[in-house]
């Protein structure tokens, strides 16, 4: 004699198989992918077929493009306002570049502000103004983005945290200039660079 318990037991497994039986029969097998839902493979375009690009063309660089719109609404919040200047690479002025010192002109004077500068610049005028700075203390430093030219750290004013001052960044045909190295972050001019 079978005892109760292991009836009960079987009973109820065999009413869970038929229960779910019918549910397991019911889903539909996995679907092969048909021509319309199969992935298909990216043919390369053959060589020398390939259109041109066209350079797109972001305007002139202006204060309110060579930086990002949160760094323009911080300035806005606080009340600060720009002034434009000619961007200097020592004696030599770029006429394709501007530098931007954005402060609190209406406020108290002081030394809170910030510089934000770009330009374009060739290869001979950026390697006759590293040398002339490098010549007067400040420090060189290659880099695969780009020359670093930052001041002394003697003479610096307000550095960054890493100890970096007013620093230039010499790239492919264009320069950049912040009131500090980590302040570099905050140009986004080229668009893309």
């Amino acid at each position: 004699m079978i005892p109760r318990i292991s009836r009960l037991g079987a009973a109820l497994a065999l009413v869970a198989a038929v229960a779910l039986a019918p549910a397991c029969a019911a889903s539909p097998p996995a679907a092969e992918p048909t021509a319309s839902t199969a992935p298909t493979p990216e043919t390369p375009a053959p060589e020398g077929t390939e259109a041109p690009t066209e350079p797109v063309d972001h305007g002139d660089p202006a204060c309110d493009t060579i930086i990002g719109e949160a760094i323009l609404a911080e300035y806005e919040e606080i009340g600060w306002t720009v002034q434009v200047e000619p961007f200097r690479l020592g004696e030599v002025e770029l006429a394709e570049g501007l530098q931007c010192v954005w402060a609190d002109y209406e406020g108290p004077a002081g030394d809170h502000l910030q510089i934000f500068g770009w330009g374009v610049v060739d290869d001979e005028t950026a390697a006759e103004a590293q040398n002339a700075l490098v010549a007067e203390g400040w420090i060189r430093e290659d880099m695969p983005e780009g020359v670093y030219i930052t001041e002394n750290p003697e003479t610096t004013i307000a550095p960054d945290a890493d100890g970096y001052g007013m620093t230039y960044l010499f790239a492919d045909g264009w320069v950049k200039l912040a009131d500090t190295k980590q302040s570099l972050l905050l140009i986004e001019w080229p668009p893309g660079a």
